[in-house]
């Protein structure tokens, strides 16, 4: 594991780098990883094939956090990092702590999402969002990209703009005859995904 990235927007719609059905979500956690086999460190796997994964997970609201992120976004850790290049040193994380109750998710060969955006990337998006609270999303927002002498401007809306799929072949370990309805969009055609229904909701 690289690095930890957390996009979310402005808004509750637009925080996602990935969209299901159409639909965006208030954030996205991104966890980069790079291929120790075959290079030895980040930059050098990030622009050579097979070189980078990255296992993402839906943000949605909730009254109730998810463990690891009240960690990271709770009120004594958030009011230590307001301005770009701030940082504060956390203890103690469980990866485990993370990651949704699922072992579902779709994975497609792409690009990762910061310029120069290499097409060097698997991505695997699990099949259950995680939580934070509308105060801790609230707190992201407030973040700023500048310097503390410089006018605001937040850190939200970090996303790169949704790509044409373009041919790209997505696989899925959902178990089709177990979950719930088919994509809307996906109705005319033979199945190649459906939506875990946690997601919609």
């Amino acid at each position: 594991l690289e690095e930890i990235r957390l996009h979310f927007g402005s808004e509750d719609s637009l925080g996602s780098e990935h969209l299901l059905n159409g639909q965006g979500f208030p954030g996205e956690v991104q966890l980069i990883h790079y291929n120790q086999d075959l290079y030895t460190n980040y930059s050098e796997a990030a622009k050579s094939p097979h070189g980078i994964a990255v296992v993402s997970i839906f943000i949605k609201l909730s009254e109730n956090s998810n463990t690891f992120l009240n960690r990271m976004l709770n009120r004594d850790t958030i009011t230590r990092i307001n301005y770009k290049h701030d940082a504060y040193l956390l203890m103690g994380l469980n990866m485990a702590d993370l990651y949704p109750d699922t072992t579902r998710y779709i994975t497609y060969e792409g690009s990762i999402t910061i310029p120069p955006c290499y097409e060097t990337s698997t991505w695997i998006l699990i099949n259950k969002p995680v939580y934070v609270t509308q105060m801790q999303m609230h707190s992201l927002r407030l973040l700023s990209q500048n310097e503390p002498y410089k006018i605001f401007l937040s850190m939200s809306d970090n996303t790169r703009p949704t790509q044409p799929l373009l041919q790209r072949c997505i696989r899925t370990n959902i178990n089709f005859s177990k979950q719930g309805r088919d994509c809307p969009n996906n109705r005319a055609l033979r199945p190649q995904y459906r939506v875990n229904q946690w997601l919609l909701k």
